[in-house]
């Protein structure tokens, strides 16, 4: 399969957040055993692409995913079926899997302990986990400009802005997980590229298009929606070079902690 014979593999490439937040899994997944069980959990915000570039890695992995929608198209481009999941319910046997990934999930349910306790059930002992969470701090520019905009965490579907690492940690440790290596990415140049490409795409594209999209939905999950705005699109991939090139300036705030989040974890062995 190549890169241009699926839309989400296209669409992927033409990101900015999500081929850090890949690079950074790769850093933290290393090549992994070809026998080894890992899992993938995602809610909505995913079309299949970093399902497919994980899966480079090597390892056996199964794909979970909290919100329906788009669980068809990302079961074609994997080959494989994606099941539907719940908070308190991802429908694996208990120790199942050596690595367990969770991308951004956490803020899309209203009890991210129990969702947290449902992944600690499916690791083997000894298993690692890596969970993704935007920071979600008010207080920080690009954040205040989302909520004087109107892009509100109910248009992202989130229930939560988001988590400080301290905060996740919390999470993991009241789950039984030991919090390890943390990192976090995205500043503020690549966050506001991206706020601007949501904005247009939630307030100006999706409503004049030919169904309504559901409300979450801050970018096209299915091809039904990319072909619905496929003239922007051609438009935004002509100047992304330029929109790449501005991100790049996030190296300059290397000082400062990114907007999203990313922990690793271990389920330490229980005794006999």
């Amino acid at each position: 399969m190549t890169e241009a014979s699926h839309w989400q593999l296209q669409m992927f490439q033409k990101t900015l957040k999500k081929k850090l937040r890949l690079k950074h899994l790769r850093r933290i997944l290393g090549t992994l055993r070809e026998d080894a069980t890992c899992l993938l959990v995602t809610c909505g915000d995913n079309n299949g692409a970093i399902n497919y570039y994980l899966r480079e890695l090597g390892g056996e992995w199964s794909f979970a995913d909290l919100e329906p929608d788009g669980i068809a198209e990302m079961s074609d481009l994997l080959g494989v079926d994606v099941l539907l999941a719940r908070q308190d319910q991802v429908p694996y046997p208990d120790k199942s899997f050596d690595w367990v990934v969770a991308i951004d999930a956490h803020e899309h349910v209203s009890r991210p302990d129990l969702f947290t306790a449902e992944l600690y059930r499916l690791m083997k002992n000894n298993g690692r986990i890596v969970i993704t969470v935007p920071r979600g701090d008010p207080t920080r520019t690009v954040n205040r400009i989302k909520n004087w905009i109107g892009m509100t965490k109910d248009k992202y579907g989130h229930v939560r802005d988001g988590f400080s690492t301290l905060e996740l940690n919390t999470i993991m440790q009241s789950s039984g997980l030991e919090p390890g290596r943390d990192v976090t990415f995205s500043r503020f140049f690549t966050e506001m590229i991206e706020l601007a490409i949501n904005f247009v795409y939630v307030k100006v594209l999706a409503p004049a298009g030919p169904e309504p999209v559901k409300t979450g939905t801050i970018a096209p999950q299915t091809r039904d929606q990319i072909q619905s705005v496929r003239k922007t699109y051609r438009m935004y991939s002509a100047v992304y070079p330029l929109f790449w090139l501005v991100s790049q300036l996030d190296r300059l705030l290397f000082f400062s902690p990114g907007y999203v989040v990313m922990v690793q974890g271990r389920k330490d062995e229980v005794p006999a």
